[in-house]
């Protein structure tokens, strides 16, 4: 595959917004395949459409790289012999080998106004460019270069006959010359497109392998007759599969903002750790051989990686196994680690005297995302309304009547306990269980609803009581004695 080659392959975004699940999953097979090669990943910055650049999108780009552990080994902030790696910055560049493909014959100046293309789209226009400067003399080319009109300079497509390269992932890829445009290299403000700038760079970069998006395959056939124009070896080719979402509806389209969050600033913000959605996405068109193995540290994913296992095939984005990745990933968390993590969160919707270490840990393994752990906590962050029906409970046989019964003798002998601690009150509410005759079930049920105030709780009634403290713990007690004696 790499015909003895040292790979190197690299991550090429424009800074439009926020970095795309795609754009990320791009990064990272071509980050694992240089580095399961022994190969080098660089970063380049395409920033040549400097109209739809988004303020703050490249620093949004390199944290989302370092956050996900993918690093490089030439680019921004890195540096390296084959800078800048910003395109802007390399606008002097450009302009050399565009004039170069018109002296040899292979592209050529374009003077055609805005307006005069605009008509070309108008109703009965042609839709696409119609060569109208192709074939202009060399000396009327000279004569309005000279006069200082406006022009770009376009890729003079073979107008018959087919090009074809091969892909890694999708094989033979062939088009009809006579189905290409003659597109624009350079600008009329002197930037290259990126049809241009990313090729040239790219060899000039020493880049053995593009890995990129499948809806570039149609566009490929234009880039590879540009390295055969400079007599340039082609680099390899990695398409990726689509990423889609599935919609309420169930009908599967290109992933978009209309099937949840889409960008990894997102989902880090709804509470997803970075490994797991890395891991996820990694999975999304990729196959590991010879093992069911799903969880794969980065390191594991290096190892692991090769081109034989991408799919041809879509991928469905799936939200709920997401969830899945996450949650192992949370359970996974050192204690402190994953203490350091929502003991802030609780901080600031916790009462004081609450026990914030301790609901941490009763919240290791319960929760999916960060997220959701203000929605565990509701009950200890507010008195919840009282809902009587809580204290019917079939298995264990309690009626609301019963757990009145159960609190006011409870209660006193709470109210002695020395060391409140889980133990010590788990040791006593089974006792007391054990001596009144009552199913430890009935009384443990009891006190966590007097406590919690509703049905489904992190962790059981002691654990509870250890979190809210003595005082706030029997002052519930009394609050729910009163309501079930009313």
């Amino acid at each position: 595959m790499c015909d003895n080659q040292t790979v190197k392959t690299r991550f090429a975004p424009s800074p439009t917004g926020f970095m795309h699940i795609g754009n990320l999953r791009t990064a990272l097979y071509a980050y694992l395949l240089a580095r399961a090669q022994g190969g080098s990943f660089i970063v380049r910055i395409e920033d040549t459409d400097q109209e739809r650049l988004v303020e703050g999108a490249v620093d949004v780009i390199l944290d989302t790289l370092r956050m996900t552990g993918l690093s490089y080994d030439e680019g921004p902030g890195v540096g390296g012999p084959n800078g800048p790696y910003v395109q802007s910055e390399r606008r002097d560049i450009y302009k050399k080998y565009a004039e170069q493909l018109v002296a040899q014959g292979d592209a050529y100046y374009c003077f055609c106004t805005q307006e005069r293309l605009a008509a070309l789209h108008d109703e009965g226009g042609l839709g696409g460019y119609d060569r109208h400067c192709r074939d202009l003399s060399a000396d009327e080319v000279a004569a309005r270069l000279q006069a200082g009109e406006s022009y770009v300079i376009r890729q003079k497509i073979p107008l018959e006959g087919v090009t074809s390269y091969y892909d890694e992932v999708f094989g033979e890829i062939s088009m009809e010359n006579k189905e290409m445009q003659d597109q624009i290299l350079l600008k009329a403000d002197g930037y290259p497109t990126y049809n241009f700038a990313h090729v040239v760079d790219d060899h000039l970069m020493g880049i053995t392998h593009v890995v990129r998006g499948s809806e570039y395959l149609t566009s490929t056939p234009k880039y590879v007759l540009l390295y055969d124009a400079f007599g340039w070896e082609r680099p390899h080719y990695v398409h990726l599969p689509l990423l889609m979402g599935q919609g309420p509806d169930g009908k599967v389209s290109k992933l978009s903002k209309r099937h949840g969050a889409v960008s990894f600033q997102d989902l880090v913000n709804g509470g997803y750790l970075p490994e797991a959605i890395l891991n996820y996405i990694a999975l999304l068109g990729w196959c590991p051989k010879g093992t069911n193995q799903e969880i794969f540290s980065l390191a594991e994913l290096q190892q692991s990686f090769s081109l034989e296992g991408v799919s041809k095939s879509p991928s469905v984005f799936d939200y709920e196994k997401l969830n899945w990745f996450n949650s192992e990933y949370i359970k996974a968390l050192p204690p402190e680690e994953f203490a350091a993590r929502a003991v802030p969160v609780l901080a600031d919707i916790c009462p004081a005297g609450t026990d914030l270490t301790k609901l941490a840990a009763l919240l290791h393994t319960r929760v999916i995302t960060f997220a959701e752990i203000a929605g565990k906590v509701d009950f200890v962050a507010e008195r919840l309304p009282l809902d009587a029906e809580a204290y019917t409970n079939k298995k264990n046989k309690t009626t609301p009547e019963l757990c009145l019964q159960i609190l006011q003798q409870v209660r006193p002998l709470l109210a002695d306990v020395a060391d409140w601690q889980n133990d010590t009150l788990f040791e006593l509410l089974k006792q007391y269980a054990a001596d009144s005759g009552y199913k430890a079930g009935a009384v443990m049920w009891a006190v966590r609803i007097a406590v919690a105030r509703k049905a489904v709780t992190p962790g059981g009634a002691t654990e509870l009581m250890e979190v809210f403290g003595r005082e706030e713990s029997l002052s519930r007690i009394d609050l729910a004695i009163t309501e079930l004696g009313a």
